[in-house]
């Protein structure tokens, strides 16, 4: 059922239905193929087919009978399409008010709903290094952008603090331990000196089984160190999602779900879904070339017998629409037999579980692995974008203090990160080059931030805090303004004196003035989008999709604002004031857009570079 996402879109799907016989609801609402044919767009086909007419028939009745609206000011037909015109005026006033006011993404669409979004969810002992970065900053900003949309969510962080490689550890601590202090780097350093001893030795790995064993068993002195392991682990981490702005609702582990594990082996086996092969423990899943291994032939739990705790839990106590996992597509085999057994054990729920796949991320053209030891850790590279920001920054700014530079570098090095994270749809690798995410003329996030702060700057020049569309005369803005045609008439005077060069000169001014008004229709036009473009990366959990759209809003900004070099009347800042006023409303409406999208990727959106 297409939704509609701002009041021009329902009166235009409002007028047809009225007409029609049909819900709006039934309606979709799209952009014509082209510009010139109008701004929103209805095909008829549905509606003749039920009525056995002609649809471009249907269209030019419901066209011809079709009278002005608040928001709709003419429609016309062409072909099957009912086409419609919006009210210039009245769109800039109800949109930029809208972006002001931080209501252009719809707050009701999740009304009365529960996401449940499991990511970051790192190994304890281990560093957070930059490999974890994809998964952290594509479940923050699903995490945002449902919470924009009136969702309940929960954000999960469902630590790695369970199975054989922390009896690995434990093993690598009787043998070389005690080491102190005790930080993430000891810990991470005795499970490399493990991983590579057993190269040389395999019989270690049976340590480090048998000391997961005991572990389990609930042993005290393995249970003391392992716990000691996960909070010296989680101090690290939550200072880095500190850095990133991340708060998580629920922060548990595999690990708790270790009492469930005969529960869940019970429930199982009482199905009759449980089987033996190879001495361990496994169920058959339908179209599956290998079964789900549950426990292994010495006792002990695997992570999917955890899983299946794990969403149960999550169903008791959420009641979720839908429950996310934010992991790696090397996990999609785990994840597919996971569903499929979830649902074979008569779990109805299972369907609203969903893999949230992403592709690598390089550094250096390497993927980087806590297992090899070559660990890229992700503070150290917050430290190295902001070094890399800061210079052009202090000498864009040298009135600012040195703190203030700083927080700004700090913000824009971040932003850096997170958006070259974000920016491809997540299932395509990444390779991260350094000069490119920090550049300010790509598409980087820090292109977007110097928009935001340009427009903030524009504001402020101009000396007026735009917080409201009162008092603007937004019909200032369309192509019949009187300054419009007094600014056109001008020129074409001036044009009947002019030869050669000069009249050339006159020429492009001229095309300047209509593309000007054009450009702010565009821009206007773009906010329009915004509603929309959440509502699909949300249903798609593809948060890329934000990040495309601020880069055309940015685009289109910056093609009606650079207008203004060559001639003075088409700047912001202009004679006319109420002209001004109109203009500055917009560009605080484009400033706002562009501080809620970065916000719904987790980025900040500072007021000066």
């Amino acid at each position: 059922m297409p939704a509609h996402y701002t009041p021009l879109h329902l009166a235009a799907a409002e007028a047809v239905a009225a007409h029609a016989g049909v819900a709006a609801t039934d309606l979709k609402v799209e952009a014509p193929p082209r510009p010139e044919l109008g701004d929103l767009a209805i095909g008829c086909f549905a509606i003749a087919k039920a009525r056995g007419a002609n649809p471009v028939e249907v269209a030019r009745e419901i066209a011809a009978a079709f009278k002005p609206t608040g928001l709709l000011a003419s429609a016309s037909a062409s072909g099957p399409f009912v086409n419609f015109r919006a009210d210039r005026a009245a769109t800039y006033r109800w949109v930029v008010d809208s972006a002001l006011h931080r209501r252009l993404v719809p707050p009701e669409l999740g009304t009365g709903k529960t996401i449940c979004i499991d990511y970051s969810s790192p190994n304890i002992s281990k560093h957070l290094a930059y490999h974890h970065i994809r998964g952290t900053t594509i479940g923050h900003a699903l995490v945002q952008i449902f919470r924009a949309l009136g969702y309940r969510v929960i954000g999960i962080n469902f630590l790695g603090d369970w199975g054989t490689t922390h009896g690995m550890l434990l093993a690598a601590w009787s043998k070389w331990g005690p080491i102190e202090p005790l930080d993430v780097t000891v810990l991470n350093d005795l499970y490399v000196r493990f991983r590579e001893a057993m190269k040389q030795n395999p019989a270690l790995e049976q340590e480090g089984r048998t000391w997961f064993k005991r572990l389990e068993d609930g042993d005290p002195e393995a249970r003391a160190l392992w716990q000691r392991f996960r909070d010296v682990s989680w101090a690290e981490f939550e200072s880095v999602y500190e850095i990133l702005g991340i708060q998580f609702e629920e922060v548990r582990g595999e690990s708790a779900y270790e009492p469930d594990m005969p529960i869940v082996m019970k429930e199982l086996v009482d199905k009759g879904l449980v089987t033996t092969s190879e001495g361990a423990e496994v169920v058959v899943l339908e179209d599956e070339k290998t079964p789900i291994l549950l426990k292994k032939g010495d006792g002990t739990t695997l992570y999917a017998t955890r899983d299946v705790a794990a969403a149960e839990y999550r169903w008791d106590n959420y009641q979720f629409t839908r429950s996310l996992y934010v992991v790696g597509r090397e996990q999609a085999l785990h994840f597919r037999q996971l569903f499929k057994l979830l649902a074979k054990a008569g779990h109805e729920w299972s369907s609203r579980c969903q893999h949230v796949p992403y592709g690598h991320v390089r550094f250096g053209g390497k993927k980087t692995s806590t297992r090899l030891g070559n660990v890229v850790l992700m503070k150290h590279v917050f430290d190295i974008m902001q070094d890399e920001v800061r210079p052009r920054i202090a000498e864009r700014n040298p009135e600012k203090t040195a703190a203030e530079i700083d927080a700004t570098a700090r913000s824009v090095g971040i932003g850096a990160v997170v958006f070259a994270n974000l920016a491809s749809q997540r299932e395509k690798d990444v390779d991260f080059d350094l000069e490119k995410v920090t550049s300010t003329e790509g598409d980087s996030g820090p292109y977007l931030q110097y928009s935001h702060a340009r427009c903030a700057s524009i504001v402020r020049k101009a000396g007026e805090h735009v917080t409201s569309v009162d008092g603007v005369d937004f019909a200032l803005l369309t192509p019949d303004a009187p300054w419009a045609v007094a600014r056109r008439a001008q020129l074409e005077q001036e044009l009947a004196t002019l030869a050669g060069d000069e009249r050339a000169k006159r020429v492009a001014d001229l095309d300047r003035v209509t593309r000007a008004t054009s450009a702010e229709w565009a821009i206007a036009k773009r906010l329009l989008e915004l509603p929309e473009i959440v509502a699909r990366a949300s249903e798609a959990a593809e948060p890329h999709l934000v990040c495309h759209y601020l880069l055309q809003l940015a685009s289109d900004f910056s093609f009606w604002y650079t207008l203004g070099n060559s001639d003075r009347s088409l700047r912001v800042i202009c004679d006319d004031v109420a002209l001004q006023r109109a203009r500055l409303a917009l560009t605080a409406g484009v400033q706002a857009a562009l501080a809620t999208g970065l916000g719904l990727l987790g980025i900040g959106a500072p007021d000066w570079m």
